[in-house]
């Protein structure tokens, strides 16, 4: 098995996630674009640091890759495999926030 076959794992199931929470937001008469940015600005902050660390890692042979198993493609020493665990992580948790939030109509109201 290859990392991007494991990739897939876990990258499909966290982008079809968001996909519910998005849709469900926009039926809700909620506005994603704030939602999506905030998504992207923490993506680029997560795989700038999994950037600099996995590389740190990587030269000082804390662990390795199986070169048979990945594909070739790196951003200095880390395999292009490595940044899809980063990248689930911001499409998953904060789908999982958004749908085991309680709904803001379903808390009582403090000023009655």
């Amino acid at each position: 098995m290859t990392y991007w076959l494991l990739n897939l794992c876990f990258l499909l199931p966290a982008a079809g996630l968001l996909a519910v929470v998005l849709l469900r937001r926009r039926r809700s008469g909620h506005r994603n674009r704030g939602f999506i940015l905030r998504l992207a600005g923490t993506a680029g902050v997560l795989l700038a640091l999994t950037a600099v660390f996995d590389n740190l890692m990587i030269a000082v042979d804390l662990f390795g890759y199986n070169p048979e198993r990945i594909s070739g493609a790196f951003l200095g020493l880390a395999p292009l495999e490595d940044f899809a665990y980063p990248l689930a992580a911001v499409l998953l948790l904060p789908a999982l926030w958004e749908l085991l939030s309680p709904r803001a109509a379903a808390l009582p109201e403090e000023n009655q």
